[in-house]
């Protein structure tokens, strides 16, 4: 699954490798910087960051890294620039679908997007799930996040659900 450092223009891609323990500190800061975007998107609908945020999320992605079933994977070119976090799940009556492999989190620094790493990661991932046999892979994406909903749409995603939110402190009947 590692992927080699390559030259592309003047710049080095990232190598994708598996996430090791002295990679969290980085990926909780990634984890809590997804969060902030979310919360920037919709702040009813999603959590906002607390000064505990990074520590947090590097808490509980260190609980997947040993898990078979999960893969937190890095691109890293010196230093961690992203990092995607996919799990192998089983039938899912709530969400009416069987057997898949989940997208839970992908990120990018924002000092490295638009430079394919993105792409390097979710390759990845994919590459992953192939080698585990999941019929399927599925993955949420925040409304307004269109940058990643290109991303997987040119990967081949396509829309089968809509998620809708309404606070029930709202006067609307």
């Amino acid at each position: 699954m590692p992927s080699e450092n390559t030259q592309v223009g003047s710049q080095t891609r990232p190598i994708v490798r598996r996430a090791t323990p002295a990679d969290l500190p980085a990926v909780g800061r990634l984890g809590a910087l997804l969060v902030e975007e979310h919360y920037d998107f919709d702040p009813r609908r999603f959590l906002a960051a607390r000064p505990g945020t990074p520590e947090g999320y590097a808490s509980f992605m260190s609980t997947q890294l040993e898990d078979a079933d999960a893969a937190v994977l890095v691109a890293d070119d010196g230093d961690v620039v992203g990092y995607v976090y996919a799990a192998i799940e089983g039938y899912d009556y709530m969400a009416l679908r069987g057997p898949a492999g989940v997208l839970h989190d992908i990120i990018v620094d924002p000092e490295h997007r638009g430079r394919g790493v993105g792409r390097l990661l979710l390759d990845a991932a994919l590459a992953f799930f192939r080698s585990r046999g999941v019929p399927r892979v599925v993955l949420s994406t925040a409304e307004q996040n269109e940058a990643a909903q290109r991303l997987f749409a040119s990967m081949g995603f396509r829309r089968t659900m809509i998620e809708m939110t309404r606070e029930l402190d709202d006067s609307v009947p």
